[in-house]
This record gives C-alpha cells, sequence and structure tokens, in this order.
C-alpha cells in the first residue's frame, strides 16, 4: 500500500538521511513534500490528504507538539523522529504511532513504516465496509462513498442512474449528478427492494418516475423529467410487470 508522507525537520542533512532510507528501504513511502519549520510544515498537511508524517520534535519558532496542536483534527499517523528520548510520554499523548531515536535505525524506520501501513490498510478495509452503498441500514437511504467520507440521498430523490465503465452516474430529480466509484450492478442490489427496474445493460430507472412507455422492440420509458431511457428488448418483460 503506498502511503502519502512529508518529512517536517529543521536539519537539510537529517531530511536527506531520512529521504535517502525510505527511498531505498520503504518504497512504498511517497514524499509529497517536506518542511523545516512549524509553518511550512502546517500548509503542507492543510493542502494534502496525508497518511504519515515524519516528524522532529524540535523546530525553529516552534515544536511538533506546537504543530499538531495548530492541526486540530489528526487523520495521519505521526512517526517522531528525535535525539531526545524525554519528549516519549509526550509523544504517546499525542498519540503517536511509532518513536524513532536518531541516529536513524534502518531497522527501527522499516517496522514503523510497517506499522503505520499495517494501521492504514485496516482503517482503508473498515472504510469500504462501512462506504458501500447500502440501504438496509436506514430505510429509504443510500450512502454514496466519497473521497471524504460518504453523502446520504434519499433513494426517492434518484431518478435514474446510468453505467459508464466500473463507475455509475446518479441523476437526482433536483438535477444534480452523482459518480460513484460502484458498479451498476452493484447499485442494483443496493435499490433492489425501491422500485429500480433495470430497463438497459446501461440504466437502471426509478419506476415511480416513469410517465410513458413508447412501444417497440424494447421501446423506451420517458420519466418526469422528459429522459427518455431505451429498453432492452431482454428487460421488456419485467420493466411491463411493475404495471400489471
Amino acid at each position: 500500500m503506498k502511503l502519502d508522507a512529508i518529512l517536517v525537520e529543521d536539519e537539510e542533512t537529517s531530511r536527506e538521511i531520512l529521504r535517502n532510507y525510505l527511498g531505498k528501504y520503504c518504497p512504498n513511502i511517497n514524499i509529497v513534500g517536506e518542511a523545516s519549520n512549524v509553518e511550512d510544515a502546517l500548509v503542507l498537511i492543510r493542502n494534502n490528504e496525508l497518511d504519515v508524517v515524519f516528524l522532529d520534535v524540535e523546530m525553529p519558532y516552534g515544536n511538533a507538539f506546537d504543530l499538531l496542536e495548530k492541526v486540530g483534527d489528526i487523520n495521519f499517523e505521526t512517526i517522531f523522529v528525535t535525539a531526545y528520548n524525554h519528549y516519549a510520554i509526550e509523544a504517546l499523548n499525542a498519540h503517536a504511532s511509532y518513536y524513532l531515536m536518531k541516529p536513524i535505525s534502518i531497522d527501527e524506520l522499516i517496522k514503523a513504516v510497517d506499522y503505520v501501513t499495517e494501521i492504514r490498510t485496516k482503517e482503508n478495509a473498515l472504510q469500504d465496509q462501512v462506504l458501500k452503498p447500502k440501504t438496509t441500514a436506514v430505510n429509504g437511504k443510500i450512502t454514496l462513498p466519497q473521497q471524504d467520507g460518504f453523502e446520504v440521498i434519499e433513494t426517492s430523490e434518484i431518478m435514474f442512474c446510468k453505467a459508464d465503465d466500473n463507475y455509475t452516474e446518479i441523476y437526482l430529480k433536483n438535477g444534480k449528478k452523482k459518480v460513484v466509484s460502484k458498479t451498476l450492478k452493484h447499485i442494483e442490489g443496493s435499490l433492489i427492494d425501491y422500485n429500480f427496474a433495470r430497463v438497459h445493460k446501461s440504466y437502471l430507472v426509478n419506476v415511480s418516475e416513469i410517465v410513458k412507455y413508447v412501444k417497440g422492440k424494447g421501446g423506451s420509458v420517458i420519466l418526469s423529467n422528459g429522459k427518455e431511457v431505451m429498453v432492452s428488448a431482454s428487460k421488456k418483460a419485467d420493466l411491463l410487470s411493475y404495471f400489471k
């Protein structure tokens, strides 16, 4: 698993050593930036979605704990790197994932990165479970996964869904479109109990929004917003069963 990281260290030589060690021994670490002081580090943290911050304790115009206090809600792992062992308790209280002493031991660095990788892997697996579109948890609602969490919408607000390879475009009554990284088949399984009909390999429609059926080999349906959706011949019987 790739981990996006920044290095926060006021000494250029120490940053270079850590950068080289990570590049050679921890290839899953992707360094997206470096900072030599609290303010620059704060900018990097606020402008990037980070998995881990390698953080020296003592810096000019503040220290690691000042930085973490300014960050507030911390959604990354912290690996402290310091020449002083008397900060260990404070680091523990700051929920540090690991505490590395200088000079850095390569074995300890690898252990630290492996530990953080395991933490992030488990967190992502848990998020994937939580963020799966579903309707069973809250009746009549579906959760749509997003980068920063998920959005909850009423199933009745969905007009139709359209397949786009491994993504699904969800069109709402208010004219907005949502795109989720789930297949149409997956979304269909979530909406199966809410009168949604698969009328075509690429379309899933809210039956309650159908205002007209146009005859043909498969025919087509007109939705309340004027959208016309083709009906495949193999899906025609299933669709018409809703109106018997």
